[in-house]
């Protein structure tokens, strides 16, 4: 599906943040009932961290609910969730007018709020990374492919990796573009956690070695280097 296909005039441009979570929407939006995580990750051949991140932020930005499931029966009820109807654009300036005030107040509070987003975004790169048994050793390839896939999941557009001896990878969007220009040392810092996170769950041959903010006009780079003591071609 391209991402073309997910705009309706009647609700925001969902192609913005990425063709996963329009996907995960769009399912919301035909489903005759309220769907849990699992029917989600099954249908959409997403992992089911990355469906509950995708949910997550859909039900914070107003765009689906979350509910519980009767089940009649003794137990703790499942979440199930469904599309909610359109949003206005005041509310959506009112979610990124949160997301600054919670920025501007990190850089305010923290001590060190460059190394406390670094943190943070490595915990959820991580929670979001598709791991591998515990018997698999992934290759660079491999690893740069889980992590392109979480990092086009959260709405970075990655584009094809530009060297194989030094990867670096494109990173076409950045889904917190205003932020990012007002904030950029916890922003990017936040980012930079993510990858590095991510990396660090699927036990990949290689780090991220730095990101560069703004290389060209709506882009990034991610530039990756090889994990000591690691191979980065052929098998981990």
């Amino acid at each position: 599906m391209s991402e073309s296909t997910l705009h309706d005039p009647t609700e925001p441009d969902t192609g913005a943040v990425g063709e996963s979570r329009g996907r995960v929407l769009n399912l919301l939006r035909s489903a005759a009932d309220p769907v849990g995580v699992r029917e989600i990750a099954e249908e959409t051949g997403l992992h089911s961290n990355t469906v509950r991140f995708h949910l997550d932020t859909l039900v914070g930005e107003g765009l689906a609910e979350r509910s519980s499931e009767a089940l009649g029966r003794p137990g703790r009820p499942r979440a199930v969730y469904s599309a909610v109807a359109t949003r206005t654009t005041a509310d959506r300036r009112s979610y990124q007018l949160l997301a600054h005030m919670l920025t501007g107040l990190a850089t305010e509070t923290l001590d060190h709020p460059a190394q406390s987003a670094s943190a943070t975004g490595e915990a959820w790169g991580r929670y979001l990374a598709d791991t591998p048994s515990p018997a698999q050793r992934l290759t660079a390839e491999e690893s740069i492919s889980r992590l392109s896939r979480v990092l086009d999941d959260a709405g970075f557009d990655p584009g094809p990796v530009e060297s194989d001896s030094a990867p670096v990878i494109p990173l076409r969007h950045c889904p917190f573009l205003e932020l990012a220009e007002e904030h950029r040392d916890i922003v990017c810092s936040l980012h930079l956690g993510l990858m590095r996170g991510a990396l660090k769950e699927v036990r990949a041959p290689l780090r991220v070695d730095r990101l560069e903010p703004f290389a060209a006009p709506s882009l990034c780079t991610a530039h990756l280097a090889r994990t000591e003591g690691r191979p980065v071609n052929g098998a981990a």
